[in-house]
């Protein structure tokens, strides 16, 4: 089994049937080390002891249940309960608070490395696609963990259509945003009506905390938060900056972040920790029309590569969002595929067929989750304009 790319996907993947026998795996990776700080928090859910809890610890109960069968929820949660101890306990440590990428790596990595069962092998490669296919066998297992710039996504065209209609990529563009994040030394809590009023004085570029992503750790509040742009705003802006920078060279958009951060001060008598990290980014909301190449095994066409070999994308190569951590969706991926593969009785065509179906519910769940919340922000941004916000509220 060859798992492309050792990025926080690839490695749960990798620790999740690094028990199981007969499976030798391969691991790739072409970075030297993990240098990504930022910080993520893990969905509680991906610790749930029974159903019940599941439920309860899921924002989007309602959606969850219309789209997945009982059954497949008990499924879910009874293979979390079976995760070996040594990882389910780095697992519960992310969920309660937040941990940087980097730290998640490499504490993988490490449980990776020190166990004594399985046979892992890892490869410090850049791979491309000519270099995978010259290196899996007939029946070798391709797992593509290479992120949203997946290295095999466009490989998985629908046979039969022209190249743009077999695009495997499909990709809404919602919106550009500054996400720009900042340590508080106060205990900071933030719900809707703390976003509303200290956002008063701000006629446009409302800065827009995330509840999820407030999380205090002893005295010290990390706060994750966006500003809408128009993509010429967000053009004349670099991919990551600081706060410094956006006071000098976007003024107008600093202040309303600052009037924010102001009122924050006023009411809990704090300051910022360091400076501010600011990423301009288009939020994109994106799927794979394929999640395995389960329409191209088989075939004899000399053109493709991987006709013996069964080639699955995972994590955020099969499913982007830009509204909430897809790090806890690409980990809740990395579960249902390692559970499929360690189930005796499937064979490889049932294991993809299953696969790509639990992609696209998943891919349900993640489009309506995040239509909602782009939905409700606009709705926030207009609430003291009538006529704007009737505009974009429509009755049936």
């Amino acid at each position: 089994m060859h798992v492309i790319g050792a990025g926080p996907v690839g490695l749960m993947l990798t620790a999740l049937l690094q028990p199981l026998e007969d499976i030798s795996l391969l691991l790739y990776e072409k970075r030297d080390d993990y240098t990504r700080s930022r910080m993520v928090q893990l969905d509680p859910s991906l610790v749930a002891e029974s159903v019940e809890t599941f439920r309860e610890l899921q924002t989007d109960q309602d959606d969850v249940e219309a789209i997945f069968h009982p059954l497949e929820i008990e499924d879910g949660v009874a293979f979390r309960t079976s995760i070996p101890d040594d990882l389910r306990l780095l697992i519960q440590q992310w969920t309660l608070g937040f941990s940087p990428l980097n730290e998640i790596e490499r504490s993988l990595s490490s449980l990776i490395a020190e166990r004594q069962e399985g046979s892992v092998e890892r490869l410090a490669a850049e791979m491309s696609e000519q270099a995978i296919a010259l290196a899996v066998e007939p029946d070798d297992i391709v797992i593509d963990c290479t992120g949203r710039n997946s290295l095999l996504r466009e490989s998985l065209t629908t046979p039969g259509l022209s190249s743009d209609e077999g695009q495997n990529t499909v990709n809404l563009e919602l919106e550009y945003s500054l996400v720009i994040t900042f340590l508080y030394d106060q205990n900071y809590a933030c719900n809707e009506l703390c976003k509303y009023y200290k956002n008063s004085d701000n006629r446009t570029y409302k800065f827009i905390p995330s509840v999820a992503r407030t999380f205090s750790d002893g005295d010290v509040s990390h706060v994750t938060g966006l500003v809408s742009l128009t993509s010429e705003e967000a053009a004349t802006i670099p991919n990551e900056c600081d706060g410094e920078w956006l006071r000098a060279n976007r003024p107008e958009v600093a202040k309303s972040m600052d009037r924010f951060i102001d009122r924050v001060k006023g009411e809990t008598h704090g300051e910022i920790v360091g400076d501010l990290q600011v990423l301009c980014i288009p939020l994109n909301l994106y799927r794979a029309r394929n999640a395995t190449n389960r329409l191209n095994l088989n075939e004899h066409d000399p053109d493709y590569r991987f006709s013996r070999s069964p080639v699955i994308l995972a994590g955020d190569s099969a499913i982007g969002s830009p509204y909430f951590q897809s790090i806890s969706l690409g980990f809740e991926c990395a579960m249902y595929l390692a559970s499929l593969i360690s189930h005796p009785a499937l064979t490889v065509d049932e294991v993809l067929d299953r696969y790509e179906t639990y992609i696209f519910k998943q891919w349900l769940r993640v489009y309506m989750r995040s239509k909602k919340i782009k939905h409700d922000k606009d709705v926030f941004e207009l609430v003291d304009d009538k006529l704007a916000l009737l505009e974009l509220i429509h009755l049936y």
